[in-house]
C-alpha cells in the first residue's frame, strides 16, 4: 500500500513566532490537512458556542500538528500567538483546506509591479462583464464612476 498522492502535511514558519513563559521564540510547524471532524467537533465546544470566533482557536489546536519544540498545540497556545501570526495560520489553513482562491503572481506591463491576484476557481468564471452598475440601490450614498482610463 502507498501513500496518499498529495501532501497531508505543511511545513510554516510564523512570521513572528510564539514566545513561550520560559522566553523561548518557537517559529517553525507543521499543520495537517483539516478532517471532517476538526470543522464539525468544535461546534459543540461551549466556548465557540459562546464566541463563534473561538472556532478559529480550537480548529488551529487540532490541525497544528508541531510549533517549535512544545510538546503540544493546545488552545492556550493559539491564543498566545500574536495576531499576525494567527492571521498568517488561518490564511494557510484556508489555502491547504481548499477554501480560498490560489494567487498567481503577474507583473503590470506599464509599471513592471509586481503582485499576486486570486485565479478564478475551477467552474468561475475567468471575467466578469462591467455594465456600468454597482448593482447598489438608486438611494445609496455610494457613487460609481466605473473604470478609469489612463
Amino acid at each position: 500500500m502507498t501513500g496518499p498522492a498529495f501532501s497531508t502535511e505543511h511545513a510554516f514558519t510564523l512570521p513572528l513566532g510564539y514566545l513561550d513563559a520560559s522566553g523561548t521564540l518557537h517559529r517553525d510547524g507543521v499543520m495537517r490537512l483539516a478532517t471532517a471532524a476538526d470543522e464539525i467537533l468544535p461546534m459543540k465546544d461551549p466556548r465557540v458556542q459562546a464566541l463563534p470566533t473561538y472556532l478559529i482557536v480550537i480548529l488551529l489546536a487540532r490541525v497544528v500538528v508541531r510549533l517549535g519544540s512544545l510538546p503540544q498545540v493546545d488552545p492556550a497556545v493559539v491564543e498566545g500567538l500574536f495576531s499576525q501570526d494567527l492571521t498568517y495560520l488561518q490564511e494557510l489553513y484556508n489555502r491547504v483546506n481548499g477554501l480560498s482562491p490560489p494567487t498567481v503572481a503577474v507583473t503590470c506591463p506599464r509599471c513592471e509591479a509586481g503582485f499576486e491576484l486570486e485565479a478564478p476557481m475551477p467552474g468561475e468564471s475567468a471575467a466578469t462583464p462591467w455594465n456600468g452598475s454597482t448593482r447598489r440601490s438608486p438611494d445609496s450614498d455610494a457613487t460609481s464612476t466605473g473604470p478609469t482610463q489612463s
